[in-house]
């Protein structure tokens, strides 16, 4: 299992971050008290997304990082509402996927499930 990822954002645009990652059912947890100050973080199902402070953020142009969205459709229809646009994709092992990006810029891959789900 992995732990979390961490992505790069302007401490400034945080919030913006947080609420988007609210969308996806993750809720904000307090950091280490030693990084209280440089990080915030979220939590769903013991997995978490660590938003690192940089004044100059990094996001991948293509690398993402992979969420499955049990309520798929309703998921999108919250984060359409909010502003994002989730791009729709191939079903590859026959789940509906889309793309969207952060406030910050990141993508993000949605999964109503995961391939290995589809291939037992």
């Amino acid at each position: 299992m992995i732990h979390h990822a961490a992505l790069e954002v302007r401490e400034d645009d945080a919030d913006a971050d947080v609420a988007f990652w609210g969308l996806l059912g993750f809720a904000e947890v307090g950091p280490s008290p030693a990084l209280a100050r440089r990080a915030r973080w979220l939590e769903r199902g013991g997995t978490q997304i660590h938003l690192l402070f940089t004044e100059e953020p990094l996001s991948a142009a293509e690398g993402h990082v992979a969420v499955i969205a049990p309520a798929f459709e309703e998921t999108l229809a919250a984060l359409r509402g909010a502003g994002h646009a989730p791009e729709p994709r191939t079903e590859h092992w026959g789940a509906p996927r889309a793309f969207v990006r952060t406030p910050s810029g990141h993508r993000v891959e949605l999964m109503a499930f995961p391939p290995d789900s589809a291939l037992e």
